[in-house]
């Protein structure tokens, strides 16, 4: 896996261009932004950051889970 900078990580914040980390992967997420069940809004607000609280906070689902490691594309 790749490894990413917290700064590279930033420069990933647009909904056509939304990187996002949680527990220390790293995520591009823009192909999913439209059918997130929580909406595009929540995930503006972690774009090009560590999400990491905010997506345990949520209390996902297993299926949640799995579906996220789709989108993994490396390391912080």
């Amino acid at each position: 896996m790749e490894q990413f900078s917290q700064s590279e990580l930033a420069k990933h914040h647009d909904v056509g261009d939304l990187w996002v980390s949680i527990c220390g992967k790293v995520y591009n997420i823009s192909g999913y932004v439209d059918d997130h069940p929580g909406g595009v809004e929540v995930l503006k607000d972690v774009a090009g950051s560590d999400g990491t609280e905010s997506f345990e906070y949520v209390g996902h689902s297993e299926d949640a889970y799995k579906t996220l490691q789709r989108f993994q594309i490396g390391v912080l």
